[in-house]
């Protein structure tokens, strides 16, 4: 039974210890750490113009006023900790919108960051391919060229 127990130890070393994992473990941390810089955007800086533009202070604190109890004041409910405070039922509509462009902040930088990802990808691939054919770009106007040549055919520049 040891021998098993450390066979399982030791593929479970194995496991964690390897590189795609650490590097989605470091991936994770990032993103969080990301995803706060990218809230505190939105609620600090973006909610803050919004909330003056459509009247209120803090847009993530607008809301609606579903169901209240009898013996509630409509008056005493002035945000959304005193709703649940006093048992309101709210709509949050404004942190709902926030959330909603925290969102689309992170898919675009992520989108953006995989497009950059992706153009890099098939740059070194595209040299790749060249090196294995024997080409290789011109300089100077770009067009393919035979690796070993000294001159471009196309724009009969001198290459070095």
């Amino acid at each position: 039974m040891s021998h098993n127990k450390k066979g399982f130890i030791q593929e479970f070393k194995t496991f964690a210890m390897r590189g795609n994992v650490i590097d989605l473990a470091v991936g994770v941390i990032i993103g969080a750490a990301f995803q706060k810089i990218v809230t505190s955007f939105v609620n600090d800086l973006i909610m803050p113009i919004i909330g003056l533009i459509t009247g209120g202070e803090n847009f993530n604190e607008q809301f609606l006023i579903l169901k209240i109890p009898e013996n509630v004041d409509r008056t005493a409910v002035t945000s959304i900790d005193i709703a649940q405070k006093l048992g309101v039922t709210t709509f949050n509509y404004g942190s709902f919108i926030g959330t909603i462009i925290d969102f689309l902040i992170v898919a675009f930088v992520i989108f953006i960051m995989v497009k950059g990802i992706n153009k890099m990808t098939l740059s070194s691939k595209k040299e790749e391919v060249a090196e294995a054919q024997g080409t290789k770009k011109c300089p100077f106007c770009q067009s393919e060229i035979a690796a070993k040549a000294n001159r471009c055919p196309y724009c009969t520049s001198n290459i070095e």
